[in-house]
């Protein structure tokens, strides 16, 4: 297939794009929409990481039962199906109606996520592999993420909550779906293709596929770095207005973490493929952010705790996040790649995230602040900063290449 990098990567890149609009547009909307529909408490903990707990399943149950599948038809169906929740989420008049369409949003982007691992393994050669996790897995999440504030925000604000999903919805409905007809390329057509499976003979999946038992420290590394993006991600807008922005202002606010991922990523991705030290700069990814986290109690100016919140995600998001893919892909075996990246994120992004949720929820209920919610997952984080660091030492000394 002619020029990769813009019909593969680009491609789903732009689909990566709208799912996280599609995460994150009830972050926006939650403030009137709770207000219609009665949603206080830790209702609306459960409101908001309801996607997070289908999310866990998926990942890890869709990455072991769709590995052998066409990755290209699997992305197509759920696009389809999580944009058309979205859409008709538009039109809902009750709480366990928003519950069970958020829940069906977690169910289909699971399933969908170890998939881009699959196309970036079978399409992009060992020493592409950061740059392409980059465009796969990174802009599309970072771009939604920092533009997503500034877009929605207005909007909402202009027109109300319904709009927000009768927008992303039909964006996938109408542009994504047949997007990825006309321009991914089959499993069969890729130059480092999966090898087929037949019937009745499936390669094994054991804990040696997955790389030993050193896998579970990363398991234990991504549980910690999903606590500390979906706990900051999730009440990122009520944190922002907290601080004392509003209007476009809080939108802008809200975009500047993940302004600043986009804009580190391109320099530490091309040196993280250079030097091949991925698990390091991804270690550090965690821990220089944690140590930030845990300094915010020490600032008393809004602004410089907003500046502090920024440059600890910024830093985070463009070191760990391409890296830790390309060390899975490299360090399981092919067949083992979507189950995974699936058990990775399910666990980390899902469970993690979940937890994270509900514990900055809990944390600015007791204590009025969400900041101490915050401190908590700086350390956290740092502990998994460590476990990274730990993984790495192991695999240099089986001298496995990351």
């Amino acid at each position: 297939m002619q020029n990769k990098w813009l019909r593969i990567a680009g491609t789903l890149c732009l689909g990566l794009f709208v799912a996280y609009i599609d995460r994150t547009n009830l972050s926006v909307a939650l403030p009137s929409l709770s207000a219609d529909l009665g949603i206080d408490g830790a209702v609306k903990s459960l409101v908001l990481t309801m996607f997070l707990i289908g999310y866990f399943f998926a990942n890890i149950f869709g990455g072991i039962l769709t590995r052998g599948r066409e990755p290209k038809t699997i992305v197509i169906l759920m696009v389809l199906i999580w944009s058309l929740a979205t859409f008709l989420t538009g039109f809902i008049q009750s709480i366990a109606i928003l519950l069970a369409f958020r829940f069906i949003l977690g169910i289909t982007e699971g399933v969908y996520w170890p998939q881009q691992s699959r196309f970036a393994r079978s399409w992009f050669s060992p020493n592409e592999l950061t740059r392409a996790n980059s465009i796969i897995q990174y802009y599309g999440q970072f771009m939604a993420l920092a533009l997503g504030f500034i877009i929605l925000t207005p909007i909402y604000d202009a027109f109300g909550w319904k709009i927000l999903f009768y927008i992303t919805g039909g964006v996938g409905l109408l542009f994504i779906v047949p997007l990825y007809i006309k321009m991914l390329g089959k499993n069969k057509d890729a130059p480092y293709k999966e090898e087929p499976i037949e019937d009745g003979n499936k390669a094994k999946l054991t804990l040696a596929s997955f790389g030993g038992k050193s896998f579970f420290l990363v398991i234990f590394t991504y549980i910690t770095q999903g606590m500390l993006f979906w706990g900051i991600t999730l009440w990122i807008p009520m944190v922002v207005k907290s601080l004392g922005y509003d209007g476009m202002a809080q939108g802008i606010a809200s975009a500047c973490p993940y302004l600043m991922a986009v804009v580190l990523a391109v320099p530490i991705s091309y040196i993280s493929d250079k030097t091949g030290k991925r698990s390091l700069i991804a270690a550090l990814g965690l821990i220089i952010p944690g140590l930030l986290l845990v300094t915010l109690p020490l600032i008393e100016a809004p602004v410089f705790k907003m500046a502090l919140i920024t440059i600890a995600m910024g830093y985070y998001a463009s070191s760990f996040t391409p890296n830790i893919w390309s060390i899975i892909q490299k360090t399981v075996e092919p067949h083992a790649v979507g189950p995974a990246s699936g058990i990775v994120n399910g666990l980390g992004a899902g469970g993690g995230g979940t937890i994270a949720g509900f514990l900055v929820g809990y944390m600015q209920a007791v204590t009025g602040t969400y900041i101490a919610g915050f401190v908590v997952l700086g350390i956290l984080v740092i502990l998994g900063g460590v476990s990274l660091i730990t993984y790495g030492k192991i695999k240099n000394r089986k001298a496995e290449v990351i």
